[in-house]
């Protein structure tokens, strides 16, 4: 297993009993009790982030923003904060879970290795006969490097708005629902909704429009879902 967990909070007893609980699943973990600590260890490359909102100095939302366009792990909110509005935040600025205090030990270590799970299928290299490249315009995407550009220019995409980019891309003018985007990025075992859909699509829109204001890459097809436009 070995993979390396990262976690950002201020609350010592909490931080004590989840570094417990997740060495003793296996993995290598490491703490941090505020986002300028936690900026120090990012050099470690760590596979997964529990990030606590509520911090002295940064808050966790603040952290989140700066490092995401960066790192490309999950990064899983633990936070007090049971607001509809704090967990449509932490999705749309690139969280890719959100989990209300208190919660299950056993609920958190389940998460933890669903995204991990996740993860390492995401570094599998395309299918037989797939396509290496795909164009679409002046957009192409390069699965095996996991990258997008429009004109020479890099798009900075999180884990997952690269995984919804590559599914619509790769099934052109097919519409997908959003239950079926979501299930197919996070997982039937997910405990998310479908705002998560809303809101990384609204983020991809928006960093692919910032490139190529002439096209729309992903249409909303009003009442179903999405689809990706073949731009030729």
């Amino acid at each position: 297993m070995n993979e390396n967990i990262l976690i950002v909070d201020d609350e010592k007893d909490i931080v004590a009993l989840i570094h417990q609980t997740l060495s003793q699943e296996g993995y290598k973990v490491s703490t941090a009790s505020s986002g300028s600590e936690a900026l120090q260890l990012l050099s470690s490359k760590p596979d997964l982030i529990l990030l606590d909102i509520m911090m002295p100095g940064m808050s966790g939302f603040e952290l989140c923003r700066l490092i995401r366009d960066e790192v490309s792990c999950p990064i899983l909110f633990l936070s007090a904060r049971q607001a509809e509005m704090d967990r449509i935040q932490g999705l749309s600025i690139g969280g890719d879970d959100y989990m209300t205090k208190p919660f299950s030990l056993g609920e958190l270590k389940a998460r933890v290795a669903a995204h991990l799970r996740r993860s390492r299928r995401d570094g599998v290299q395309p299918r037989v006969n797939e396509p290496a490249f795909y164009r679409y315009g002046s957009l192409q995407m390069d699965l095996k490097g996991r990258s997008v550009m429009i004109m020479q220019h890099a798009i900075l995409l999180t884990l997952k708005e690269y995984d919804l980019v590559e599914l619509l891309a790769t099934h052109p003018g097919q519409v997908f629902s959003k239950e079926q985007l979501y299930d197919r990025i996070w997982g039937l075992e997910a405990t998310g909704d479908t705002t998560t859909i809303t809101e990384h699509v609204k983020k991809i829109r928006a960093k692919l429009a910032a490139a190529d204001p002439d096209h729309v890459y992903i249409s909303t097809v009003w009442g179903v879902g999405y689809k990706w436009e073949p731009v030729r």
